[in-house]
């Protein structure tokens, strides 16, 4: 009886969590159909998303996923960003996914820096030679560091966005920076201090680099993730509308109207 009620409370916390996973996903769908499945690009593998109607040169992301890997989470948000008119490549750092914590840092422990780097720039040729003319990344916590790292490396991309990754407040560093970028952050990160995101954002603000900085107060990290225990809808949701205002301003020439709460 006794296994029975603990089954029973974790079936419930699990419909709840799909069922809040589910309805944000439906209210935050755009309007392409979209269809996906793996690729494989100068011998790296990946999944591909991309609208079903070839009708005009969509703009291309390369999205990096957190510490787990490119699992069905990180696919599923392939396929919404997909359905706004993009083509979104989920690259697959690791080849494998982890279910647990130990799993995770084993698999970021173990990482090779530079197949790391050939990897997300050979995303974004891939992107770039079969049809998007402009391309930008997009990643969360471990994936938005790499999204960082992505932006100072010398890769040509067109906009960069963080969510809660890391950053370097270093102005050599920080110089190198090419395209327009967005830090997505939380004020109770545990990790990425306060301190430091302000630190990084005065630095691109005294070398004039295109910039939008958002310090959600209040949450943590992993706040935009719908499908873990932090998620908090009202900040995820409207620090999703202002990734899709970023992406649309400076992908597709599209008006700059997002409701921003800058760190200036």
């Amino acid at each position: 009886m006794k296994m029975m009620r603990v089954f029973l409370i974790c079936f419930l916390c699990g419909f709840c969590v799909y069922g809040v996973w589910y309805v944000w996903f439906s209210a935050v769908s755009g309007p392409f159909t979209v269809k996906g499945g793996d690729v494989v690009y100068e011998g790296y593998r990946g999944y591909l998303v991309e609208p079903d109607a070839r009708k005009s040169a969509y703009p291309g992301v390369v999205m990096i996923h957190e510490w787990w890997g490119l699992n069905d989470y990180i696919k599923d948000m392939a396929h919404v960003l997909a359905r706004e008119g993009y083509r979104v490549l989920a690259v697959d750092l690791f080849g494998t996914v982890a279910t647990t914590t130990e799993q995770a840092r084993a698999q970021v422990a173990a990482l090779d820096i530079k197949k790391t780097q050939d990897n997300l720039s050979a995303a974004v040729t891939y992107l770039r030679a079969s049809g998007s003319l402009k391309v930008a990344s997009l990643g969360w916590r471990f994936g938005g560091g790499q999204s960082f790292n992505l932006a100072v490396s010398g890769v040509p991309v067109d906009a960069t966005i963080i969510y809660y990754g890391t950053v370097v407040p270093h102005i050599d560093m920080l110089s190198k920076i090419r395209a327009p970028i967005l830090g997505i952050f939380g004020e109770l990160d545990g990790v990425i201090s306060t301190t430091t995101v302000r630190a990084y954002h005065n630095a691109l603000v005294s070398l004039n680099k295109p910039r939008k900085t958002i310090m959600y107060p209040g949450v943590g990290n992993t706040f935009a993730n719908s499908s873990s225990s932090d998620f908090a809808q009202k900040e995820a949701t409207h620090a999703w509308g202002v990734t899709l205002n970023f992406l649309d301003h400076y992908l597709r020439g599209g008006p700059d109207v997002a409701l921003l709460m800058p760190l200036e």
